[in-house]
């Protein structure tokens, strides 16, 4: 079965790339993501890896996408410093991704590659957090 696959958003992929380039430096800062808000703005953030561990940039980018009030996110993507290119969300940034942007693209593959695929494609059969929580009362 073939996934359907939305167009390449190319100047999200420029703007993490710029970001990777530009603003990783060393061990603590060595992934880029961007996102496109439903209103059009691109919101960036890098990773901040600690031996204890640290959030992904996916995960810092959602934080930083809410500061900017920007709640609503249509693509994602990461890039790797080092010319490493787009690199594809772990699966702990893919449950997180889909708990809070359950309608979200992101783009994913290699250079010849490159595509853009619904979060739900990127972890099928998914348990859904907001699926079992308890309604208020």
């Amino acid at each position: 079965m073939t996934t359907p696959t939305h167009p390449v958003d190319h100047e999200l992929i420029q703007a993490a790339a710029h970001v990777a380039r530009t603003r990783c430096r060393g061990d603590n800062h060595t992934m880029a993501a961007a996102a496109r808000a439903s209103d059009g703005r691109i919101i960036t953030a890098v990773n901040a890896y600690h031996f204890t561990g640290g959030p992904c940039a996916e995960l810092v980018l959602i934080g930083a996408a809410a500061a900017q009030g920007a709640y609503e996110l249509d693509t994602i993507v990461a890039v790797g410093d080092r010319d490493r290119g787009v690199v594809p969300p772990c699966g702990r940034c893919r449950q997180v991704l889909l708990d809070y942007f359950p309608a979200l693209k992101a783009i994913v593959g290699e250079v010849d590659r490159i595509r853009t695929v619904l979060i739900t494609d990127l972890l099928p059969e998914s348990y859904v957090w907001a699926d079992h929580q308890l309604e208020a009362e």
